[in-house]
């Protein structure tokens, strides 16, 4: 009988909620577990870095990682399981546009530190002491991974050969994307393994959008109780939908919530941000500057809402890996 197929998943920087996903693929899972050969998966099982090392390069048929770069450990491991593995999936927001951590690109590496280990209210650190990557304790040495400047998407610093977004992705999704591996029906190298087009095409409040939509106040969905059958845009309210990919099951959507971009950008966009941002423009209904403003200053934290999943992939979030980085 032939080896199966062997399986690694991983997380780097991310809050195991992709994990959480595979997980909900409930009895399919068991089903799963009796054709392929789980090499890896620490949250539900142990490993050991070295079991992963001996293997041949390209001996793990799939590795799938979710979540940002943020240090040297995540890098390593993205290396070490690329070197690995015949086909790299990005699962989840985070490791396909840096995901919410992301907005901390908005701020240096020293700001970061800075308010962590000093500045927060709840800090007591009168020593100021920061995190060194090497500490000498009783004659031994005791290391930390080096933490990186910049939030950096998996692509950023390794090849990724398919992609699978969501805050998390959906169980379906994830099924139909691991058999699309083991039967090799596959799209091409770089595809997203998700539907190609927006959210607003395939949610349900768009059957009752007006056809002519104007904008004349910026409404917070806490501030308000929305109507669950009306568009969110009709009623004033920001939803990311317009420049958003869909495939998510309208999850937010169906619990009267705003899309808020965990997808990214549907095929053919670069950056969701501009896009939406354009959109949004579009509708607003105002004749003086005054009245522009008085409208969008109701968007509180922009970045926020229009980069929350996607900023490092974005054209304020591109940056070049240091040279360590690519070595």
């Amino acid at each position: 009988m032939a080896d199966k197929p062997k399986v690694a998943v991983y997380w780097l920087g991310a809050c195991a909620g992709c994990d959480e996903s595979i997980v909900d693929l409930n009895e399919t899972l068991l089903q799963l577990a009796q054709v392929v050969d789980i090499v890896l998966w620490p949250v539900a099982m142990d490993f050991k870095y070295a079991h992963i090392e001996a293997l041949k390069d390209g001996e793990i048929s799939l590795s799938i990682l979710s979540g940002s770069v943020r240090n040297s450990d995540h890098e390593e491991m993205a290396g070490l399981l690329r070197k690995k593995s015949k086909l790299v999936l990005a699962l989840g927001a985070c490791a396909c546009f840096g995901g919410t951590a992301g907005l901390a690109n908005f701020k240096t590496k020293e700001e970061i530190f800075s308010w962590v280990y000093l500045d927060a209210p709840t800090v007591v650190n009168p020593e100021a002491r920061f995190p060194q990557t090497e500490t000498r304790v009783d004659g031994k040495v005791l290391t930390l991974p080096e933490f990186y400047d910049h939030v950096y998407t998996l692509d950023q610093i390794i090849e990724v050969d398919y992609y699978l977004p969501g805050c998390p992705p959906p169980p379906d999704l994830i099924a139909n994307a691991v058999n699309s591996v083991l039967t090799g029906d596959l799209p091409p190298i770089g595809s997203t393994l998700a539907p190609r087009m927006a959210l607003c095409d395939t949610c349900s409040r768009n059957k009752k959008k007006p056809s002519k939509m104007e904008i004349t106040q910026i409404k917070r969905i806490h501030e308000v109780e929305a109507d669950p059958d009306s568009c969110f845009l009709a009623e004033g309210i920001i939803c990311m939908g317009p420049a958003t990919r869909t495939g998510c099951g309208e999850t937010c959507m169906k619990t009267n919530l705003p899309c808020r971009g965990c997808f990214g950008p549907p095929p053919g966009v670069v950056g969701a941000g501009p896009k939406y941002l354009s959109a949004l423009t579009s509708l607003i209904k105002a004749e003086k500057t005054e009245e522009i403003h008085e409208i969008i200053k109701d968007i509180v934290d922009p970045a926020g809402y229009f980069y929350r999943f996607t900023q490092p992939s974005s054209i304020l979030g591109r940056k070049k890996p240091k040279k360590q980085m690519e070595e």
